[in-house]
């Protein structure tokens, strides 16, 4: 499973969780900093991630 972690939480978590969770990334690191919540749904659906956010309302309809 790829991870993708928001911008509330902390950059150095894919490093940290690398060893069970390899190919996660930060929104930052790709290039998603201060994107809307909509633009990085559509990436990590496009990228095959699943968000990892604490946001409660993240990307509500």
């Amino acid at each position: 499973m790829k991870l993708l972690f928001d911008e509330n939480l902390s950059p150095k978590l894919p490093r940290i969780l690398s060893v069970d969770f390899p190919e996660s990334m930060h929104v930052r690191d790709c290039g998603l900093k201060g994107f809307s919540d909509e633009d990085i749904w559509k990436y990590a659906q496009d990228n095959g991630f699943t968000i990892v956010s604490k946001n409660l309302d993240f990307y509500q309809r």
